[in-house]
């Protein structure tokens, strides 16, 4: 079967993907429907189908940080990493993995380092940081664990060689199954402390 020649409407979809990869990489937004809306918005464009998927915009950011700022983007995400190694070592007794843009790679230098932490007490692990001289800030976010759920996450936010860190608390049976990725809908992907390293070496 000929591959379809690319639409009017295609052509939008990726201009817009394009777009919101430009304002999450100069203008440091971090979330995938804000960056997509602001582009749309750009573009004139409402209507819902038209929009591009998060993956498409997560593809269009690595294109944009390998065209613009190749050696920028490769400098600050090994900061990155090596501070959420040092993050992880940090909350060591509470299992950390890393997750998010950090650990896929697309991070722009404006992206927070995402954690899962593993507690039956939020309460703890703010102790643990306490202890150490941490100051920090509790939030709480709602994640998505299937298609029909979600659940409120305590977290906790604090800062690491001038790096943003955010600890998001589960339950310690929480290891077993991942929160749904907002980009591609499937369970996150969760590294340990051995993958990252790797991911540094």
């Amino acid at each position: 079967m000929p591959k379809r020649a690319p639409t009017r409407a295609d052509h939008l979809r990726s201009a817009i993907a394009q777009e919101a990869a430009r304002l999450m990489a100069e203008h440091g937004i971090q979330d995938y429907l804000i960056a997509k809306r602001k582009a749309a918005e750009r573009y004139g464009v409402t209507d819902g189908p038209m929009l591009p998927k998060n993956t498409e915009i997560e593809a269009a950011l690595v294109s944009w940080q390998r065209l613009f700022g190749a050696a920028t983007h490769t400098s600050s995400l090994q900061q990155q990493r090596r501070v959420a190694l040092e993050a992880m070592e940090l909350l060591q007794p509470f299992q950390p993995r890393l997750v998010g843009q950090v650990l896929s790679g697309s991070a722009t230098e404006f992206a927070d380092i995402q954690l899962h932490v593993f507690s039956d007490s939020a309460e703890a692990v703010c102790m643990h940081l306490l202890d150490r001289r941490y100051e920090y800030e509790v939030f709480e976010r709602r994640m998505r664990m299937t298609p029909e759920r979600q659940i409120a996450v305590p977290s906790v936010r604090f800062q690491l060689d001038e790096e943003t860190v955010e600890a998001f608390v589960f339950p310690r049976d929480g290891i077993r199954q991942a929160p749904i990725s907002p980009v591609d809908g499937k369970p996150m992907r969760r590294a340990g402390v051995q993958e990252v390293a790797e991911l540094e070496s």
